[in-house]
């Protein structure tokens, strides 16, 4: 029996998939159904990527693109060397196969002088006080895709970075070249060429077993650089980490307590030894779930409510990021609103409610800025869940339109933050499991709404809200744009009506 490894046919994302964790290849090799789905929000981030990318391709006008679909590799590396044969300079998904490893590279640019140039667009962000370690997981992508060329003979003499420029600031239309920055990696992929070959090797090692997973325990690699697609599979499924742990107690970094408390045998929480180091939060967190007790501090919850001033105008936005900028003097994914929703609480219990919902692709800000000053009074009492978000959109509209800045920021200063008394720990109990946001603390004060997320249509987070206002500025027919314009009032509407009744329930605690 020969002793040679067989040639198991690795990618570039296989091969980073395997230097972050071995079990995790196998896993995609060989039981994909363990892993994760592809949710909506992760789809959502493949699509900004192949925008980007898409974008990037126009830094080399004029090239040729390998179409993904419709061929398999062998045919599109063959179409790639047919096109570096007839002189073609730009190629996109360029792709190469060598030793049974297959490589796409986003931009492949033949210079004058015959070499080659390697460009790996990522949809992350570049400034001016990043260094090369800050993209370090990056290189490894490129360093596959180096060592794939040059085994084919190829002169590769620059290895690229492109990532968008949050630095640049656009005008009234975009210049891709500011957009974007190329950071050159070559000599860190040079580094690393060495170590390639042994990495290729160890992870054709891992795949040789194909009935026997490899026996790696969980740790910090599960999250690092990226969150694994296995993580439930790891953590749940085989090591049965209760969905509230020691590491949601403790910060999971590479030398965590919560590691340290894991190879001892500990995942529950009522498990952790009483001599355990623990800082005030976490010994609070610790015995409100271990006890089954609730703290109500009944006191700092009647000094919050009767500091509330009426009218009250509980406010909400809904923001979108796009990584390519819209609008004028707008940065890579800077995030600017596109709705909101009022309630208007009076003191005789009379409830008022107001919307704003933009037309997808035009800018919407400047309007945004003067609904909110005829719809809420200069100097009113605002409310938010977490003001520092609302507070800082509204800020920067204050920023761009002068015009309407003495009553934005009027109601800048004068926001109150419903989260206060719950992140204070005015309000604690175990179902919290040391969580203080709207979705949590609404089904647990709120019991009567525990399903109101759940009953909406199409769009139940904010993620969701971004999502279904992109896909309206595409939709055509009739219904379809109603359905989601609906969605999206409910959500935001929903919102806001749910501080309502969060303030409802804490007035009425005595």
């Amino acid at each position: 029996m020969s002793s040679r490894l067989p040639k198991l046919d690795l990618s570039k994302s296989l091969y980073t998939i395997g230097l972050q964790c071995k079990k995790a290849l196998w896993l995609k090799k060989y039981k994909p159904e363990v892993l994760a789905p592809t949710t909506a929000k992760l789809q959502a981030i493949y699509d900004v990527g192949n925008e980007v990318g898409a974008l990037a391709c126009e830094l080399f006008p004029d090239g040729k693109e390998i179409i993904f679909k419709g061929s398999s590799f062998k045919d599109k590396a063959a179409l790639t060397q047919k096109w570096i044969n007839e002189g073609e300079k730009n190629i996109y998904e360029a792709t190469f196969i060598f030793d049974d490893i297959v490589v796409m590279i986003d931009i492949l640019h033949q210079k004058e002088d015959d070499s080659f140039e390697i460009y790996e667009v990522k949809s992350s962000t570049w400034h001016s006080n990043k260094s090369i370690n800050d993209i370090y997981n990056y290189v490894h992508d490129v360093s596959v895709q180096y060592y794939v060329l040059k085994g084919l003979g190829y002169n590769v003499s620059n290895t690229y970075i492109t990532l968008l420029n949050t630095d640049y600031v656009r005008g009234p239309d975009i210049d891709i070249n500011q957009l974007f920055t190329s950071v050159n990696v070559t000599e860190e992929v040079l580094d690393l060429n060495a170590q390639i070959l042994l990495n290729i090797k160890s992870l054709r090692e891992t795949l040789q077993d194909i009935k026997n997973e490899p026996n790696i325990d969980i740790g910090w690699h599960c999250n690092n650089p990226y969150i694994c697609d296995a993580h439930e599979y790891c953590w749940n499924t085989q090591r049965g980490i209760p969905d509230y742990s020691i590491f949601n107690i403790f910060q999971f970094t590479k030398n965590s307590k919560s590691m340290q408390l894991y190879k001892d045998g500990i995942t529950k929480i009522e498990d952790i030894p009483k001599d355990f180091k623990l800082t005030t939060i976490q010994e609070l967190f610790i015995d409100t779930w271990k006890y089954k007790k609730s703290i109500i501090n009944k006191e700092s919850i009647k000094r919050f409510v009767d500091s509330l001033s009426y009218p009250i105008y509980h406010f909400d936005f809904e923001t979108f990021n796009p990584a390519i900028p819209l609008f004028n003097g707008m940065s890579s994914y800077e995030k600017y609103p596109f709705q909101y929703s009022l309630h208007i609480e009076h003191e005789d219990g009379t409830i008022e409610h107001k919307e704003y919902l933009a037309e997808p692709e035009q800018d919407p800000r400047e309007e945004i800025a003067r609904r909110m000053t005829e719809d809420i009074p200069k100097g009113s009492f605002m409310m938010a869940y977490n003001i520092s978000f609302e507070k800082s959109i509204i800020k920067k509209l204050a920023d761009l339109f002068p015009i309407y800045e003495d009553h934005l920021m009027s109601l800048y200063d004068n926001f109150v933050d419903l989260q206060t008394p719950f992140k204070s720990h005015d309000y604690l109990t175990p179902e919290m499991k040391g969580k203080s946001g709207l979705k949590t603390i609404l089904p647990i004060l709120v019991p009567e709404m525990q399903n109101s997320y759940d009953e909406l249509d199409m769009v139940h987070e904010g993620g969701d809200a971004m999502s279904i206002y992109q896909k309206l500025a595409n939709a055509e027919n009739l219904e379809t744009i109603s359905r989601y314009k609906s969605s999206l009032i409910e959500y935001c509407k929903l919102d806001t009506y749910a501080m309502v009744k969060i303030v409802e329930k804490l007035r009425h605690i005595k």
